[in-house]
């Protein structure tokens, strides 16, 4: 009776780990827990390598040595598993590349409404040249104060910006998003389906910016709803429509996507992993690197921060900044190149 109930833990033990490490195969991806469960690998990593020690010291007791040996197995075959996803991904580098005369360099950081100071947020842009900025819960007040400092340090940029309940005054910043654009760009206009809510993601902004004159990337600010329990439905439905903001054309995504890419799984296109557009963290080695919590280390954290781009641009480099500022997200700095065909 004994092994048989042995038996049924392990495979039950099996599935649970199959199901984790790889959800995406279940279609469970964007269940509840399931989603929460698999948003820090290294955690789930971390829980194997307590499996893996408990089921050695079973192993001393000889009543339960084949019963630990074959939890031990199965617990050494998802760690590894685990180890390698990461390995792919890519653990976290330290620095960019220098900046080339066609790099495009674009930052994002959820500055957690006030607790950024505008001007730590300008010596940010300064100090990694960023070209783009997206800035989901800052004010469009804290926006135009960072636009007057980086005009007066010579690096002038456009500000645009989505508020969800303007007719709300003092309304919690969670409800804007802020969009900082160099002026060597050329002029942006937010469209207005961003402005009104008519498309946009349901209950924190996203903000869509076009080139006036049609040359240049189009710019999505993205900020999807988290995955709490009562929030699944709508953070699915914020999901799909950040995935659609990337068709065929030139697009850049960045900002709080609150997923990782494992939860993406169902919504990217002919090799993207939303709608078109690609993870350039991913594939510049720091697809683990976590950006939330800001108080734990990145590698224990979770990566819902990314900037993703159509394959008009060739990522070149990413790097997660230590220093969150008093925010509960890292920032997170990508440089670009134009695609050569």
């Amino acid at each position: 009776m004994l092994r048989l109930v042995g038996i049924l833990v392990t495979v039950l033990f099996a599935i649970a780990c199959a199901v984790l490490i790889w959800p995406q195969f279940f279609q469970l991806e964007t269940t509840f827990p399931i989603a929460q469960m698999v948003a820090s690998r290294a955690l789930l990593l971390a829980g194997l390598l307590g499996i893996i020690l408990l089921a050695l010291l079973l192993m001393l007791a000889k009543p339960l040595r084949g019963f630990a040996a074959s939890i031990l197995i199965v617990a050494v075959i998802g760690a590894a598993a685990t180890v390698a996803i990461g390995a792919l991904r890519g653990p976290g580098t330290g620095s960019l590349p220098e900046k080339t005369d066609t790099a495009l360099r674009v930052l994002t950081w959820n500055t957690q409404g006030a607790a950024v100071p505008a001007e730590d947020i300008a010596g940010v842009i300064r100090e990694q040249r960023a070209d783009v900025v997206a800035l989901p819960e800052t004010s469009e007040e804290v926006g135009e104060q960072i636009a007057i400092m980086m005009r007066e340090a010579g690096t002038p940029m456009w500000v645009h910006h989505v508020n969800i309940r303007p007719d709300v005054p003092n309304g919690p910043q969670a409800w804007q998003t802020t969009i900082l654009i160099s002026t060597e760009l050329g002029d942006y206009s937010v469209i207005e389906s961003s402005r009104d809510g008519s498309s946009n993601t349901g209950s924190v902004p996203s903000a869509v910016a076009m080139p006036v004159d049609g040359n240049g990337p189009t710019i999505v600010a993205v900020h999807a709803v988290a995955p709490r329990e009562e929030a699944m439905p709508r953070w699915r439905s914020d999901l799909a429509w950040i995935a659609d903001q990337c068709p065929e054309g030139d697009f850049i995504l960045a900002g709080d996507f609150n997923a990782t890419l494992d939860h993406m799984a169902s919504f990217g296109v002919d090799g993207g992993d939303m709608g078109r557009c690609r993870d350039v963290a991913s594939r510049t080695g720091n697809g683990m690197a976590g950006t939330w919590p800001a108080d734990v280390p990145a590698l224990a954290g979770a990566p819902i921060d990314h900037i993703m781009a159509s394959d008009n641009w060739t990522p070149t480099g990413s790097t997660v900044l230590r220093d969150a500022g008093g925010s509960d997200h890292r920032p997170l700095v990508a440089q670009l190149e134009p695609a050569t065909s």
